[in-house]
């Protein structure tokens, strides 16, 4: 990741505390009180679980020990504290070890709608209720590993599994679809698009398709996957996956179905 960001990360002191303002606690406030209500009823059954035993914090933002005592209890994994950005080498890194990377700062209300990277609002209520549960964490531990071994080239198709499952996949469930992509569940656009409009592709889950698959970050989905039960991501996990990354280069990508990104004027 070389771009750099506007954002600095808030280190914690000897204790591991992370001493935040009364802004920053009043915006996770604002975030979170905002977006459970618009999860309710599309978020997945596994997610609202996962966010019981969280018990996040409405009024503060939670220390990240709050939010590992509980992942360690359950999956045996915790969050890590990094900087607003770091580079993919130490990203797979930490998921092969069984720490979910959290950047420990939170958005401006210039961007409080929407922003491109991932923030502690987004990282901890959009990724660490799932990773409670048993398969979802598995999923994200082996993707870890393939990754952390990966070269820059595989890396990048290894990159689409990722976007649509951890952060944009549905799931098939006998109530209608529901979510489990923490880019949705944090995003309260997208949580209404994913599931309401009628705009984007919804497709079954098939691994060598996502692989092929280009998406952009800073639009709304125009294609998700779903899969059927959470329990389908230790299938996938337990794939030749770097086999089915051979099979989708010599395939070739998909056409994208979004335009290009407008270049910035110089």
């Amino acid at each position: 990741m070389t771009k750099t960001s506007k954002y600095v990360s808030r280190q914690s002191d000897a204790n591991g505390i992370i001493h935040w303002s009364d802004e920053e606690n009043q915006i996770w406030h604002e975030l979170i009180t905002r977006q459970l209500g618009v999860i309710e009823g599309k978020a997945c059954d596994e997610y609202m679980a996962g966010l019981q035993r969280l018990n996040l914090p409405t009024d503060r933002i939670p220390q990240l020990e709050e939010v590992s005592k509980v992942l360690r209890a359950t999956t045996g994994w915790e969050c890590a504290e990094v900087p607003a950005l770091i580079s993919f080498d130490r990203f797979f890194e930490l998921l092969a070890n069984k720490q979910f990377p959290v950047a420990t700062f939170i958005r401006s209300r210039e961007e409080f709608d929407y922003l491109q990277e991932p923030d502690i609002f987004h990282e901890i209520f959009g990724h660490c209720a799932m990773l409670t549960n048993p398969a979802f964490a598995e999923f994200t531990h082996i993707y870890g590993q393939l990754g952390l071994a990966a070269n820059k080239q595989d890396r990048v198709y290894l990159a689409r599994l990722y976007w649509f499952t951890i952060e944009f996949g549905l799931l098939q469930t006998p109530d209608g679809l529901r979510i489990y992509g923490g880019g949705i569940l944090s995003s309260p656009g997208e949580t209404r698009y994913a599931l309401q409009s009628e705009l984007p592709e919804r497709k079954q889950f098939d691994a060598l398709d996502v692989l092929r698959t280009p998406y952009r970050i800073d639009i709304m989905q125009p294609i998700y996957f779903m899969i059927n039960r959470i329990d389908d991501l230790f299938d996938i996990a337990h794939l030749d996956l770097m086999a089915l990354v051979e099979q989708a280069r010599a395939l070739g990508l998909h056409a994208p179905k979004f335009p290009p990104k407008e270049k910035q004027a110089s």
